[in-house]
């Protein structure tokens, strides 16, 4: 009988760290946005709301398409970056960061964005009238009123960046100790016939996911029973 092969436990630190550093990126970047569709009329609103929608159901080959066009190193950002860091930022593990907020930012917006729009707007008005700033009222008045669903939306967001495969592959690569997630050391492991350690990592990210839920379960407001 075939030795099984070790455990390499870095992707599953890695997405951790990836997941948690995109999350606070997507609330940075998406709350705001959601903030901006939930109070305010403009024109296309529609439109941006479509586009912020979008990589929900773009196939994640698209999506990493277009992340190696823009981060690419003949793009600016690209070149920017290389030029700061001193190394491009395609197939590096900043670069599985930027594909897992593109894929959990639209639920983030998406779930935050209903949130806001479920605040009582009289406390808002009463701020107002008293004087305060409009970045005072979402800080001190708006968020704190929403921040049970947008944490909820946040534990899942991460759920989703921890499970990334597609988009990351695409522009991070597959580079055992560098850029090798979780979702992509599974693939590795099953195609490479190390059942021990597709089925050890299968474990804890399901179970990691099921964490996730519960939390974001018990985050979310219970409605009333009539």
């Amino acid at each position: 009988m075939a030795e099984s092969l070790p455990i390499d436990w870095f992707p599953l630190w890695l997405s951790l760290r990836v997941a948690l550093l995109a999350t606070l990126l997507a609330a940075a970047s998406g709350i705001p946005i959601a903030y901006w569709l939930a109070n305010r009329d403009f024109r296309f609103k529609e439109f941006v709301d479509a586009a912020t929608t979008l990589p929900v159901v773009l196939p994640p080959t698209v999506l990493g398409y277009y992340l190696l066009v823009l981060l690419g190193r003949e793009s600016w950002p690209g070149r920017a970056y290389e030029s700061i860091f001193g190394e491009p930022l395609v197939f590096s593990w900043q670069a599985a960061v930027l594909a897992a907020v593109l894929h959990s930012a639209p639920l983030l917006i998406k779930s935050s964005r209903a949130a806001l729009e479920s605040v009582d707007h009289v406390y808002e008005r009463a701020a107002r009238t008293l004087g305060a700033p409009e970045w005072r009222v979402f800080f001190q008045v708006t968020l704190p009123l929403a921040r049970r669903p947008i944490l909820a939306a946040s534990a899942l967001a991460f759920a989703r960046s921890l499970g990334d495969f597609g988009v990351t592959i695409m522009v991070a690569g597959n580079i055992p100790g560098r850029t090798q997630t979780v979702a992509v050391a599974i693939y590795d492991a099953v195609e490479g016939g190390n059942g021990a350690a597709a089925r050890a990592l299968v474990l804890v990210v399901s179970l990691l996911a099921l964490a996730l839920l519960t939390l974001a379960n018990r985050l979310t407001p219970k409605r009333a029973m009539s």
